[in-house]
């Protein structure tokens, strides 16, 4: 019933900046841990950075000083800010998160259905 539907994704220049949305719908009584990974063709999904219920954040090595992500308690929806992007950045982007369901009050992992980010000249 729960589903994270991703969007924002897009063609952008190398320097360039992107902001990627991970709306949440359904039956949620609250969201945990919220996190965006990503996957480039022939390689391991990589998590990029986590925010928990209360707003602390980590961020991969990698994109620490571009990227920000936050959370919109209220809407259910979690943010990525992308700035500064680089080609190395070109991937699937998917958000995932811990959900709390209303109806049974037990934890679940979602994922979005991820969206395409590609930084080229």
């Amino acid at each position: 019933q729960v589903q994270l539907v991703e969007s924002g994704g897009g063609l952008v220049q190398p320097g360039g900046s992107l902001r990627l949305s991970c709306a949440a719908s359904g039956n949620i009584f609250s969201i945990n841990v919220a996190a965006w990974y990503r996957q480039a063709p022939g390689k391991e999904r990589e998590l990029v950075a986590s925010i928990t219920s209360g707003g602390s954040t980590n961020y991969a090595d990698s994109v620490k000083g571009r990227f920000t992500i936050s959370r919109d308690n209220a809407k259910n929806t979690v943010y990525l800010q992308m700035s500064s992007l680089k080609p190395e950045d070109t991937a699937v982007y998917y958000c995932n998160a811990h959900i709390i369901k209303s109806g049974d009050g037990l934890t679940y992992s979602y994922w979005g259905q991820g969206t395409q980010v590609t930084v080229s000249s």
